[in-house]
C-alpha cells in the first residue's frame, strides 16, 4: 500500500495520533437528547416519594408529558449517536491490504499512554458488570411493588424471576450483536455505542409497569453484553505481548470491583430511595464513560486490518509500537473473505473454541446463575436486606486481593494453567457450598470464606476466559470470538434463571451450588487437555499458529 493511499483514510485537518468520531456533532447532540430524554423521567418519580416500605411506588401510574417526551428524545438521540459513531470501513486501496504486524519494544516500560487505557477500561468493566448485577438487588423490591411471585411470596402474580430472564437474555443477545460491531465497525464506536445505551436504559427505573420494566431491562442487557469482550479485545490489541497477560487480567478487577461497588450502593440508596434508584445509576456512570473516551484510542490491529495504516501507525505511536511486514504462514492459508460466528467452529479454530464454550458455560451458570440469587437465598435464611448486601459486599472486598495474584499467574506463569486452577478453585468452593447448603447461614466466618471463593474466583475467570479468548483468535474474528465465549457465559445464568422460572429447581443455596459445580469440573478438564497455552507470544505468532493448523487440518 502507498503512502498516499494511506494518508487518505485521516480525515483532513485531524493531528495525528488522535482520532474523533466519524460525526462529532451528530454523536454528542444525539448524547445530550438520551440525558435529556432521561432526566424528563424524573419529575414524577421524585413526586411519588411513599412512605417508608413503599419508596416511589410508581406501579400502575400512567405516562405524563415528560416522560412521553423524554421517550421520544431518547430514540431520536440514540438514533444520532449510532450517526455519529459509525466511520470508515476499508478504504477503496486497501481492498488486498499488505499483510502487516505490530511490533512493540519489550524492553520499553508501559507508557502514561499504557496506564491511563487500562485505568479507564478497568473502570468501565466495573460499571458494565454493576448492570446484570443489580437485576439481583432490584428483584425483591420490585415483586413488592408489582404484587409478582418470587420465593419468598409464591402466591403473587408473574415471576420475578422474569426480570434476570429478560436482562441476561439481552446480554445473550448483546455479546452477539456488540461482537458483530467491533468486527465491523470498531471497538471503539461499539463501547462508546454502548455507553450511550446505558445512560438511555437508565428510565428503567421510572418505568411504571412490569411488562416495561422486561422491556428495557432487555436493552440493557444488550450493551452490557457487549461491553465487557470489547474492553478485554481493544487492551490486549494495545499492549505489549510480555505485559499483556497480567495487565489485561488486572483490568478483570473491575468485575469484582462491581459486585463492591452494586452490593455499597444497594446499602447506601435503597433504604432511602426504594429499588427504583439503582438502574437510575446508569446515567452518571454512563455520562462518566463518555467522559473518560479520550483515553480510548481505535485498535491499532484493526484499523491496519481495515486498511487504514496510517491511523494505525498514529496510535502505535502513542503506545510505543509500529508497523512491520508480517510472514505468511508456510502452507499460504486462504485470506478470510468474512468475519462470521460459525467460522468459530471451522478447523482452524474449534480446538480453541470448544473448551473454551464449555468453560465459559460453567461460570456463567455461577456468576449469572448462583450469585444471581445469592441475595434472595440470604434473605431467605433470614437475613435483612441490609445484612445480605453486606455479606456480599465484604466477600467481594475480601476476594480484591486474589485478583493481583491470578493476574500476575497468567502473565508470569501460564495462561492456562490460570484458567484451569480457576475452574479448580471454583468448583471446589461450589461444592463446598453444596454440601453445607442452608446449614451455612449458622457459620458467618465459613459463610463469608464460601461466598468470596466463587464470586472472585468466578469474576478472575470471565476476566481471564475474556484475556484468554482475545489471544487466541485473530484480528479479523477476534471481537466475534470474544462476543461468543461472552454470550455462553450469560446463556449458562439464562439456564439457571430460566429453570428457576418454570420451578423446576428452587432458588437454594444447595442447588444453585451444585448446577454450578458439576459443569464446570467438565469444562475444567478440558481446558486441561486442550487448551494453547499463549503467556509472552505475540497476537500474530498465535493467529498464524492457529491459521496452519486450521489448513493442515482440513487438508
Amino acid at each position: 500500500m502507498t503512502r498516499a493511499g494511506c494518508q487518505q483514510t485521516m480525515p483532513r485537518g485531524k493531528a495525528p495520533g488522535r482520532l474523533d468520531f466519524a460525526r462529532p456533532a451528530f454523536f454528542w447532540t444525539g448524547t445530550a437528547l438520551c440525558v435529556a430524554g432521561v432526566l424528563g423521567h424524573l419529575p414524577m418519580y421524585a413526586r411519588l416519594t411513599g412512605p417508608p416500605g413503599q419508596h416511589h411506588g410508581m406501579g400502575g401510574m400512567g405516562w405524563d408529558l415528560p416522560m412521553v417526551l423524554g421517550m421520544v428524545l431518547i430514540l431520536v438521540g440514540l438514533a444520532a449517536c449510532t450517526r455519529g459513531l459509525v466511520g470508515p470501513r476499508r478504504v477503496p486501496e486497501a481492498d488486498e491490504p499488505a499483510d502487516l504486524r505490530v511490533v512493540f519494544d519489550e524492553d520499553t516500560p508501559l507508557s502514561r499512554a499504557h496506564w491511563l487505557l487500562t485505568s479507564v477500561m478497568t473502570i468501565a468493566v466495573a460499571i458494565d458488570v454493576m448492570k446484570p448485577l443489580t437485576l439481583s438487588f432490584v428483584a425483591p423490591g420490585m415483586a413488592r411493588e408489582y404484587g409478582l411471585s418470587s420465593p419468598l411470596d409464591p402466591h403473587g402474580g408473574p415471576p420475578v424471576a422474569l426480570l434476570p430472564l429478560f436482562g441476561i437474555g439481552g446480554t445473550v443477545v448483546g455479546s452477539f450483536l456488540w461482537g458483530r460491531f467491533g468486527d465491523r465497525l470498531g471497538r471503539r464506536p461499539a463501547i462508546l455505542l454502548a455507553s450511550v445505551v446505558f445512560i438511555a436504559t437508565s428510565v428503567c427505573g421510572a418505568m411504571p409497569r412490569f411488562s416495561l420494566n422486561l422491556a428495557m431491562c432487555f436493552v440493557m442487557g444488550m450493551s452490557a453484553g457487549g461491553m465487557l469482550p470489547l474492553t478485554f479485545t481493544l487492551l490486549t490489541e494495545t499492549v505489549p505481548a510480555r505485559r499483556r497477560g497480567w495487565l489485561v487480567v488486572l483490568t478483570g478487577s473491575g468485575i469484582a470491583g462491581g459486585y463492591a461497588l452494586t452490593s455499597w450502593m444497594s446499602t447506601l440508596l435503597m433504604p432511602h430511595f426504594g429499588w427504583r434508584v439503582m438502574w437510575l445509576l446508569g446515567l452518571p456512570t454512563g455520562v462518566l464513560l463518555l467522559l473518560l473516551n479520550r483515553w480510548v484510542p481505535e485498535s491499532p490491529r484493526f484499523l491496519a486490518a481495515q486498511g487504514r495504516e496510517f491511523e494505525a501507525r498514529a496510535v502505535l505511536a502513542r503506545y510505543g509500537a509500529r508497523l512491520l511486514p508480517a510472514p505468511r504462514a508456510s502452507t499460504a492459508p486462504p485470506r478470510p473473505q468474512a468475519a462470521g460466528y460459525l467460522r468459530l467452529l471451522g478447523p482452524a479454530h474449534i480446538r480453541v473454541s470448544l473448551p473454551l464454550v464449555l468453560l465459559a458455560l460453567g461460570i456463567g451458570l455461577v456468576t449469572y446463575g448462583f450469585q444471581l440469587w445469592i441475595p434472595s437465598d440470604l434473605r431467605r435464611l433470614g437475613f435483612t436486606d441490609v445484612t445480605a448486601d453486606t455479606i456480599l459486599r465484604d466477600s467481594a472486598l475480601l476476594g480484591l486481593p486474589f485478583n493481583l495474584a491470578v493476574a500476575w499467574l497468567y502473565g508470569h506463569w501460564s495462561s492456562k494453567g490460570t484458567l484451569v486452577l480457576l475452574g479448580a478453585v471454583t468448583t471446589v468452593a461450589m461444592t463446598g457450598l453444596a454440601v453445607a447448603g442452608d446449614g451455612v447461614a449458622t457459620r458467618p466466618a465459613l459463610l463469608h470464606v464460601l461466598l468470596a471463593a466463587p464470586i472472585c474466583a468466578a469474576s478472575s475467570a470471565i476476566a481471564v476466559i475474556a484475556a484468554y479468548t482475545a489471544e487466541v483468535y485473530p484480528t479479523a474474528v477476534r471481537s466475534h470470538a470474544s462476543g461468543l465465549t461472552a454470550a455462553v457465559t450469560k446463556i449458562g445464568g439464562l439456564l439457571m434463571i430460566s429453570a428457576v422460572a418454570a420451578a423446576l429447581t428452587p432458588p437454594s443455596v444447595r442447588a444453585t451450588a451444585l448446577l454450578g459445580a458439576l459443569p464446570l469440573a467438565l469444562a475444567t478438564v478440558a481446558i486441561l487437555l486442550a487448551g494453547v497455552e499463549t503467556r509472552a507470544r505475540s497476537l500474530e505468532e498465535l493467529s498464524l499458529q492457529a491459521l496452519e493448523q486450521g489448513a493442515s487440518t482440513s487438508g
